[in-house]
């Protein structure tokens, strides 16, 4: 089993919107990003489990845990002309673009704020991928001991 964090705007679609679908499962889609594109087409494994990160809002952090649910698929809402995801260069018979489907786990008891994880940049999460300046990617791997430390922040 892999660990990962997945960023999401709460405007857009937060743990809440995850919670509320039907079996708490979703697509995670719109992903264009080749290096996020690659992990999870290539990756992400059924049972990975998964940060569910609010960005782009008052307070980013982590915000719940949920876990893959459906391996690497092409994302279809590429080859829809009037889709906002769209790319005229992803075909079903050449897709450009992938996503996975994800299933809630649990909210946290609290928000594991990005100002309160880069306390630990110096010690236990000195190599964690969100913490990385300039690293802006959606998607990103966690290790099992960045996984175990963070969990007990809750």
């Amino acid at each position: 089993m892999r660990y990962w964090l997945m960023k999401s705007e709460p405007n857009e679609f937060s743990i809440d919107d995850l919670y509320l679908r039907p079996h708490q499962t979703e697509q995670w889609d719109g992903v264009r990003n080749y290096q996020a594109r690659n992990m999870m087409r290539d990756e992400m494994k059924n049972g990975d489990q998964v940060f569910f990160y609010h960005s782009n809002c008052d307070v980013p952090g982590i915000v719940g845990l949920m876990r893959i649910t459906r391996e690497g698929y092409p994302d279809h809402f590429a080859f829809d002309p009037n889709d906002k995801h769209h790319d005229p260069k992803s075909t079903p018979d050449a897709p450009r673009w992938f996503m996975v489907d994800v299933t809630f786990e649990r909210k946290l008891n609290r928000t594991i704020s990005l100002h309160e994880l880069k306390r630990y940049t110096d010690g236990e999460l000195a190599e964690f991928a969100l913490l990385r300046r300039g690293n802006r990617l959606s998607i990103m791997p966690v290790t099992p001991a960045q996984w175990e430390f963070i969990l007990t922040l809750e």
